[in-house]
C-alpha cells in the first residue's frame, strides 16, 4: 500500500540530511592516502535492493543441524571456533577475539567497527572509493610486461570474453569448432610471425615456455648432453624459472654472453642456447653467426621473442633459431598483476612430435567435409593409452 504524500515526503526529508552529511566526507576521502576510511551507508527510504542474500538458496536449518552432526558440533559458533583461527575472527560486537577470549577467559580485545553489510552496488561505491585513495604513477616495470591500447570492439568480444579468460587450452579433440578455428588462427599467425614451421596452441606463461624448451632440447640431444647456456640478457624472471626446472633434469643452466658467439669451452656439452630477443635492454642482435655456431656443435637454438617487435624484425626462423617462445599478451593483453598471460611455442618441423602443448589440425569429419580436432595428441600426457 502507497504512503500518504506527508509521511513519504516527512522520511524522504529525514532521510536527505544523512545522506548530505556523507557526501563530504566522500567527496573528501581520496585527499590523501591516510585518509579515514570511506563512511557506512545509512539505512534511508533510497537503501539499495541489490542485496547479495537472496541470490541464494543455502541450507535449510535441517540440512545445518544433520552436517554439524557429522563434524562433531552443536551449533555453527562452535564450528567456527575451531575452523577459524581467533586472530582474525569477530566477535558478535564486532571486536576482534583473542585467543583467550575463544574458551570463556579474559583476554585482549581489539577494537574494531562493526563490519555493516552492503548491497552489490554499495560495495562497488565502496571498492571505487578505496581505490581513489591510491596515487597512481607512471609504470616502469618492463621485462616483458607492457601496458597496451585495445581497441574496444576486441576488448569486448575477446579480452571480456570469459571463454578467453584461462590460458589452458583443450583436453577434448572435438571441441567447439568455433574455438578451434580461433585457436587455430592463432597458430597460423604465431607461424607467421616467427617464420617456423609449426605453432601450437599456446602454454602457460614465457617462462614455463623457455622451461619447455629447455627440456626438448634435453630429450633431443638424447640426454648425453647437460649444459645449456643462457644469454645475459634474457628476462631474469625466465632465467629463475629455467634453473628451477633444470633441477630436476641435473641440468647445468650457465648464464653467458652470447652476443660474441658460442663460448668455446661449453661447445661439447652444451645441448642448446637461449638468447632474448629484443633483448632485456631492447637492443636487437643479430644471432646468425651464433646459431650457425650452436648447428655445428650439434645443440638446438631457442629465442624468446617479443611477437610486437616481430612484426618489424627479422623473424627468429630465418636467422637460425630452431625454437621460438615468448608471451602471447603482446597481442594487447594488460599486464593485470603479472598475468593471466599465454606463451606461444613454435618449431621447426623435425621437433613438431616432441613439441609441448596441445595442436590444432586440420581433418575431415564422416561426409568428407573440413573439421578441425586436437591433432598429434600421442605426445600428450592426458591421451589414454591402450596397455
Amino acid at each position: 500500500m502507497a504512503l500518504p504524500a506527508r509521511l513519504a515526503a516527512r522520511r524522504i526529508g529525514a532521510a536527505v540530511p544523512r545522506l548530505a552529511a556523507a557526501a563530504p566526507a566522500q567527496r573528501g576521502l581520496s585527499a590523501k592516502a591516510g585518509a579515514a576510511p570511506p563512511p557506512q551507508p545509512q539505512s534511508s527510504v533510497f537503501a539499495a535492493l541489490d542485496t547479495f542474500a537472496p541470490r541464494h538458496i543455502g541450507p535449510r536449518d535441517g540440512d545445518i543441524a544433520k552436517m554439524l552432526a557429522v563434524l562433531g558440533y552443536d551449533s555453527l559458533d562452535a564450528f567456527v571456533r575451531d575452523a577459524v583461527p581467533a586472530e582474525i575472527r569477530l566477535a558478535a560486537d564486532g571486536q576482534k577475539e583473542t585467543a583467550g577470549a575463544q574458551d570463556g577467559r579474559q583476554g585482549d580485545r581489539m577494537a574494531s567497527k562493526r563490519i555493516a553489510a552492503l548491497s552489490e552496488s554499495e560495495l562497488a561505491r565502496r571498492g571505487r572509493a578505496i581505490a581513489d585513495m591510491n596515487r597512481p604513477v607512471k609504470s616502469l616495470i618492463g621485462l616483458g610486461y607492457h601496458n597496451t591500447n585495445v581497441p574496444p570492439v576486441i576488448l569486448r568480444n575477446i579480452l571480456e570474453s570469459p571463454a578467453w579468460y584461462t590460458s589452458y587450452t583443450p583436453y577434448q579433440p572435438e571441441i567447439s569448432q568455433g574455438r578451434l578455428e580461433s585457436l587455430l588462427n592463432y597458430q597460423t599467425m604465431i607461424k607467421s610471425l616467427t617464420a617456423l614451421d609449426i605453432a601450437n596452441a599456446s602454454l602457460l606463461d614465457e617462462g614455463t615456455a623457455a622451461a619447455e624448451a629447455m627440456t626438448l632440447a634435453y630429450g633431443h640431444g638424447r640426454s648425453k648432453r647437460r649444459t645449456f647456456l643462457v644469454d645475459t640478457a634474457v628476462l631474469p624472471q625466465t632465467l629463475s624459472v629455467l634453473r628451477q626446472r633444470a633441477r630436476g633434469f641435473q641440468i647445468n643452466v650457465v648464464s653467458v654472453d652470447l652476443s660474441q658467439g658460442l663460448p668455446q669451452e661449453h661447445a661439447k656439452d652444451t645441448m642448446g642456447v637461449l638468447v632474448q630477443y629484443p633483448d632485456v635492454d631492447g637492443v636487437i642482435r643479430d644471432y646468425a653467426s651464433l646459431a650457425a655456431e650452436t648447428h655445428k656443435a650439434g645443440g638446438l637454438v631457442v629465442a624468446a621473442a617479443d611477437l610486437l617487435a616481430l612484426t618489424m624484425v627479422k623473424p627468429p626462423g630465418e636467422w637460425g633459431a630452431d625454437i621460438a617462445v615468448g608471451s602471447s599478451a603482446r597481442f594487447g593483453v594488460p599486464p593485470g598483476f603479472g598475468g593471466p598471460h599465454a606463451a606461444f611455442f613454435a618449431v621447426r618441423d623435425k621437433l613438431t612430435r616432441k613439441m609441448p602443448g596441445r595442436l590444432v589440425g586440420v581433418s575431415k569429419d564422416a561426409r568428407g567435409k573440413r573439421a578441425l580436432r586436437l591433432a598429434l595428441q600421442t605426445r600428450e600426457q592426458h591421451i589414454r593409452r591402450a596397455s
